[in-house]
């Protein structure tokens, strides 16, 4: 059992249970000794609900990463291809199985779709010559795989390209599977609200699984009380700003990966006298990012600023343990010394990680970039001269910064002014080209199709409006002890956690003024519960509300749900689902066009 999965009001260890079950149901109908061909994609997702010894203990004695030519040499009778359903990985899998059958003997070749059967791949296989060679071909729905105690994600890369520029429903249908199947588990979802285009059809989606169904009623008491689907693009302006929680800062500057981080290995030498700083580790060091760690449960959605004394009080905490050895007189007290000895030396260990970690952190955040840098987002957020070209960016793009730095913030300088005048972005663009190369002007189309950078259309700015009446721009943020979630941007509230919180209190009819101005309908649907499972709160207990962001979430919203949820008065916890995490340089890269 994964400890961190059982911590919440929702037991996600059952949802990670159930598809830990149908991996072992698969492996176990290719019976005999196996070696698995990864497409390495998936090696990340697969790695949180399956370590290697479950493989092992199922006969898996090989791995090997889905390349071109041929496999590595196995003695096995059975070779598992575990893939995406993508046309360009058939024609790899092909060759694989082509040349293994030249090399002999016969092998047992097998392959499993994750998360859906494709029919277009199955036909590129037999074009190919190969489909006969599969004794099983099956699908394997990984939909949500759970990353923490209130947290699950499809890790779909491609969900807010397929949904926004591609008109491409894959991924929802997905989602609303993946909801499906949290219902069989958790109990029916007596609401489910929604805002934007892509909510409204998960819910139909969702409802219409739901009729085919309905022979099987689901008998489990309900879990949840509320569902809230989200559109991203309800809320473009949140990803593009830089995200200051410790999280979410670690995800900027290094990127989380399926909740692992890989980190400059200087930093984590332990110093030794006299050895002059010779023998350094080449390899990155790599750390797992979850609640399992208490420290990090502790910091991770604390703004950076309030980070350092934490760890400060924490050193003290643990050098005053450690000094308790010199009181330990009687063989008893040595003993008990001896049996919380474990648990401190974690402690210290996991301290000094995060102490290298907020290192590395700080000597970006203070220097004198990164300042100019946020100066100029915050500027934006508060509504400070959204509408002319900005005197930083044309810096940025002078001295030829990353590009997807200067996109970011000429995004969000689009999203705070309801687009860009037409000379404004045209005077934006021709420098973006000239500079960078006119092959990225399907990148900028492709931007302006998402609606990040588009002309403003009518001369009218909403985003004012909508600024004020949901107080996305705090000024007294107290970063130490927050009293707002606009404290993990230090002043700006992400919209979408907004939008949550007053839906809980004290209702979207509050704010149809705005609701009206976002894209998309909003809407409320009820779904009936057998007789007898109508839940019936007890007096102070909270609601349960599973929020689904449809196109990503970042670090920082995730952080502000969490706050919500730990208020004494706030009524609702929240567990977050998404269609990938994600920040603002992983987004726009995902936007971006390959030049050929």
């Amino acid at each position: 059992m994964a400890a961190h999965l059982s911590y919440g009001r929702v037991n996600l260890n059952v949802l990670r249970e159930a598809v830990r079950r149908e991996l072992r149901e698969f492996l176990d109908k290719c019976a005999g000794s196996k070696a698995i061909v990864w497409d390495e994609y998936l090696t990340g997702p697969f790695g949180l609900i399956a370590q290697y010894s479950l493989l092992k203990e199922h006969e898996v004695e090989k791995m090997f990463t889905l390349k071109g030519s041929r496999l590595p040499a196995a003695d096995v009778k059975n070779i598992i291809f575990f893939v995406r359903p993508r046309l360009e990985l058939m024609d790899i899998i092909a060759e694989n199985v082509l040349s293994e059958d030249k090399r002999g003997p016969a092998r047992d070749f097998h392959i499993l779709f994750v998360p859906r059967r494709s029919l277009l791949c199955e036909q590129r296989l037999k074009d190919l010559g190969v489909l006969g060679s599969f004794i099983h071909r099956e699908e394997y729905s990984l939909d949500l795989i759970p990353f923490d105690g209130d947290l699950l994600s499809m890790e779909s890369e491609g969900a807010f390209k397929e949904c926004y520029l591609e008109s491409d429903q894959t991924s929802l249908y997905h989602a609303a599977k993946g909801l499906m199947t949290l219902q069989a588990l958790y109990g029916t979802i007596p609401q489910i609200f929604g805002k934007g285009e892509c909510a409204r059809q998960v819910a139909n989606m969702m409802i219409r699984m739901k009729r085919e169904f309905t022979g099987s009623q689901n008998s489990i008491f309900p879990v949840f009380d509320n569902l809230l689907l989200l559109d991203r693009n309800v809320d473009l302006l949140t990803p593009l700003a830089t995200q200051l929680t410790y999280e979410g800062l670690i995800d900027e500057i290094y990127g989380i990966q399926n909740s692992y981080v890989k980190l400059p290995p200087e930093k984590f030498v332990p110093k030794k006298q006299g050895d002059g700083g010779k023998d350094l580790p080449t390899e990155a060091k790599k750390l797992q990012l979850n609640s399992a760690e208490e420290l990090y449960a502790e910091i991770r959605d604390k703004n950076f600023n309030a980070v350092g004394s934490v760890l400060s009080k924490k050193a003290k905490v643990i050098s005053a343990a450690f000094e308790e050895r010199h009181n330990a007189k009687t063989v008893g007290e040595i003993k008990q010394f001896v049996s919380q000895l474990p648990h401190m030396q974690a402690a210290r260990g996991s301290l000094a990680n995060h102490t290298s970690i907020a290192e590395l952190i700080k000597d970006v955040t203070t220097s004198e970039d990164f300042f100019d840098k946020l100066t100029v987002e915050q500027e934006f957020m508060s509504g400070i001269d959204t509408d002319k070209v900005n005197s930083y960016i044309e810096d940025c793009i002078a001295q030829k910064h990353p590009l997807i730095k200067v996109l970011r913030l000429v995004c969000l300088q689009s999203v705070c002014n309801s687009g860009l005048k037409q000379k404004v972005l045209d005077y934006y663009k021709k420098e973006i080209l000239q500079t960078y190369g006119y092959e990225h002007i399907l990148t900028l189309y492709n931007l302006e199709k998402a609606g990040l950078l588009k002309p403003q259309t009518g001369g009218r700015n909403n985003y004012p409006t909508i600024r004020k009446t949901l107080r996305l721009w705090m000024d007294d943020v107290n970063e130490q002890n927050p009293t707002d979630i606009s404290y993990v941007y230090s002043g700006y509230a992400p919209l979408s956690v907004r939008l949550a919180q007053l839906l809980s209190r004290p209702g979207w009819r509050s704010i149809e003024e705005v609701l009206r101005i976002l894209p998309g309908p909003h809407f409320e649907e009820r779904q009936p519960l057998p007789t007898g499972l109508q839940k019936k709160r007890q007096p102070g207990e909270n609601r349960v509300t599973l929020i689904f962001f449809l196109g990503g979430v970042t670090f920082a919203e995730i952080a502000a749900l969490r706050f919500l949820s730990q208020l004494e008065d706030g009524g609702t916890e929240y567990v977050i689902a998404t269609t990938k995490l994600m920040n603002g340089a992983s987004w726009i890269e995902s936007l971006m066009e390959k030049p050929f």
